[in-house]
């Protein structure tokens, strides 16, 4: 089972892009005649109006900055591995730190003149971006599975995802920017009605009497008085298991927020992320004021994190977050770092819903997502119940290419594998139970569920990013309560019982940003507020708080000679 955010069953447009993908990466020329007639109308990675993205080689790919796409002066590649040939696919350029200055320099120009740009016109454009997002996104979709073995359907998903977020935000942005709010110094103790402060999260004009501007040209009774600035150039870095989807997430509320945008995307995912950045490009945004470099970490990430120019940085990923909060200075921070998301399920809770969102939960793109399940906390009255029905379902998983659709598809890196292999290694070696036998080719590991896992075991507490899942028995839920909140995560959790009342003194209890009651946990939609606590994040994200997150407010206090009171 996958998660999905639309409906189960693709429409037509949909289905035909899942189709292109899978007839270009079949190496079986019947599985690619199949489709040829529908793919001769339909552009590829690289090609149609993303051919001036790649360089020579069409393997290739360019970085984008000041409105053009370049080759580095360095000389240098960083190559992208396939997860399922592990093979070089792509390789995206080694950028260097004098060009990051200069990304940096036309970022801060650029975003000078954006932010006098009236919000409509901000909003214009975002719409325009997320139309030409989902309308390319095939070519999008394949570099998803190539890059970062997303199955296929899933992958199309998420650049049509992506398309609807930018749409709403742009919307949003329209609305909440517009706001504002009047204070009188009376409402304090101790004043008189002498001053008059406007706040607003965009541009607020007032139209004061003109009896206090007697002496004045009437064309000043009318200015801003007060307004929610943006912060600047905003350094956007995604992670590669959502490259667009959480790219777009951190750009399109930045630049609704009349910020600039520097995106640096994961090295696995980069092809997929500079796609769509040539949506954006396409939809005529002024140059300078979205860049997006691509580089080895060791060479610009410190530099990047570290830059003087950079007013705020907003951060998916796992640990470097960490590193990053501790150098990145007196600029604003917006991090999610992980989760080690415990699903708690008492024995009043419906087995069959619960193993359902388990699956769901726990190995959906092969469990690559913060917000998997990570540890099932399960009563010991009904462990054994659950456990079966847990198993009876993960025998019905698909494992294999991301091209088919398969349920389990390769772990991003041979890295990731091995680790993963050697936190069940440690809970072999430490006596759990094995529900199914450990099987692993290249990157592609079987899903596993662990049970009678203990404390002792690494898999209890570390994050293993990939279809292995750990069963602790508990028998109480004080004891569920402890384990979840011993963790040094604290992203989210989910609750299953039939008794609102325990659900909510549970939620209340677990130290996690947010709770799911009878679901597996979840990043969405789009526009709800998602935020960790302890190690798993600074603020929080969702299309509003990042709006707001990406400004601040700046007042003009109005000083009058004598108290005024409005008469009606």
């Amino acid at each position: 089972m996958k998660q999905t955010w639309h409906s189960t069953t693709p429409n037509p447009s949909t289905a035909a892009a899942i189709i292109i993908i899978r007839s270009f990466l079949y190496k079986d020329p019947v599985k690619r005649k199949r489709s040829a007639r529908i793919k001769n109308h339909q552009e590829m990675a690289g090609t149609s109006v993303f051919a001036e993205l790649v360089d020579e080689d069409p393997t290739v790919f360019k970085f984008y900055s000041d409105g053009e796409w370049k080759r580095s002066t360095s000389g240098k590649l960083v190559s992208i591995i396939n997860p399922t040939t592990r093979k070089t696919q792509y390789k995206v350029q080694a950028c260097t730190q004098e060009e990051v200055n200069k990304i940096i320099e036309a970022a801060k120009t650029a975003q000078k003149s954006w932010a006098k740009t009236p919000l409509w016109k901000r909003a214009e454009l975002l719409h325009k971006a997320a139309a030409i997002l989902k309308e390319h996104r095939a070519p999008i979709a394949e570099c998803l599975v190539k890059e970062i073995a997303k199955p296929a359907k899933d992958a199309v998903t998420e650049a049509v995802r992506s398309g609807d977020l930018v749409s709403y935000c742009a919307e949003e942005g329209v609305r909440i920017l517009g706001e504002g709010k009047f204070l009188v110094s009376d409402s304090f103790p101790g004043n008189e009605r002498t001053k008059y402060c406007l706040t607003s999260k965009g541009r607020l004009s007032c139209l004061l009497p003109s009896q206090i501007f007697e002496e004045w040209s009437p064309l000043l009774f009318m200015r801003d008085i007060a307004m929610m600035i943006p912060l600047g150039v905003v350094l956007a870095i995604p992670p590669f298991n959502y490259p667009v989807n959480l790219a777009v997430s951190k750009i399109a509320p930045a630049l609704i927020a009349g910020n600039s945008i520097v995106l640096k995307p994961p090295t696995q995912g980069a092809v997929a992320a500079l796609h769509m950045v040539h949506c954006f490009h396409l939809a005529g945004f002024p140059k300078g004021l979205i860049s997006c470099v691509t580089g080895k970490g060791s060479e610009i990430g410190d530099f990047l994190t570290m830059h003087p120019g950079v007013s705020c940085i907003s951060f998916t990923g796992g640990d470097t977050g960490i590193a990053i909060s501790k150098k990145a200075g007196m600029i604003p921070l917006q991090m999610e770092l992980g989760g080690k998301d415990a699903c708690i399920i008492l024995e009043d809770g419906d087995l069959d819903l619960a193993a359902a969102n388990i699956i769901k939960g726990g190995f959906s793109y092969s469990g690559q997502r913060c917000t998997a399940v990570k540890v099932i906390l399960i009563m010991e009255s009904v462990a054994d119940t659950l456990v079966e029905k847990v198993k009876a379902k993960v025998a019905k998983l698909t494992v294999g290419p991301p091209e088919d659709d398969c349920d389990i598809t390769p772990v991003v890196t041979e890295s990731s594998a091995n680790f993963i292999e050697g936190l069940v290694m440690d809970a072999k070696q430490k006596g759990a139970t094995f529900c199914q036998e450990y099987k692993r080719e290249g990157n592609l590991i079987w899903p596993l569920l662990l049970d009678n896992v203990r404390p002792d075991m690494r898999i209890a507490w570390e994050e293993p990013f990939g279809p292995v899942l750990p069963v602790i028995r508990i028998n109480s839920i004080e004891e569920a309560i402890h384990h979840s909140n011993a963790s040094n995560f604290g992203l989210q959790g989910c609750i299953f019982t039939r008794d609102i009342n325990k659900a909510i003194l549970i939620s209340d209890a677990m130290e996690t940003g947010t709770v799911q009651i009878n679901s597996a946990p979840a990043r969405g939609p789009d526009h709800f507020p998602f935020q960790g606590l302890k190690d798993s994040g600074i603020g929080s994200q969702g299309i509003t708080n990042s709006i707001n997150m990406m400004t601040k407010i700046k007042s003009t206090v109005i000083n009058l000679p004598t108290p005024s009171y409005a008469m009606g």
